[in-house]
């Protein structure tokens, strides 16, 4: 009967497994204090003059990322987690929320920042 070969690990790890660190989400919870707005390619753009404070999209949004008043109405979007999926503009009954591309509000943000500096 011939010896079976010892087979080498692809990634040696110098004292097993156990010993990596894990990556990522590693404890339960949500996505808080995680910045999961990052990767947006859309963003939504709130038009106050038109907005009947249903709160629609509060209710609507996957994200959470719709602030409110302390008295019930519409305040402002959370982009720090926002993931610019649309579906607060789509179920908008007055259409007071618009999607514009990210790119294009980044700079626009930059612009009217400059502006208001030399002000």
């Amino acid at each position: 009967m011939a010896k079976k070969k010892k087979l080498q690990a692809v990634c040696p790890v110098e004292h097993g497994w156990k010993t990596i660190k894990p990556a990522g989400i590693t404890e339960p919870g949500s996505a808080e204090e995680l910045k999961t707005g990052d990767w947006r390619s859309q963003r939504p753009i709130h038009n106050m003059e038109k907005c009947i404070h249903c709160l629609q999209c509060f209710i609507f949004c996957p994200d959470c990322a719709i602030k409110t008043t302390e008295d019930g109405k519409f305040k402002e979007f959370d982009y720090y987690h926002c993931k610019g999926c649309g579906i607060c503009a789509e179920i908008c009954p007055v259409k007071a929320i618009d999607i514009a591309d990210e790119s294009e509000s980044l700079e626009k943000e930059k612009k009217e920042n400059k502006q208001n500096a030399k002000k």
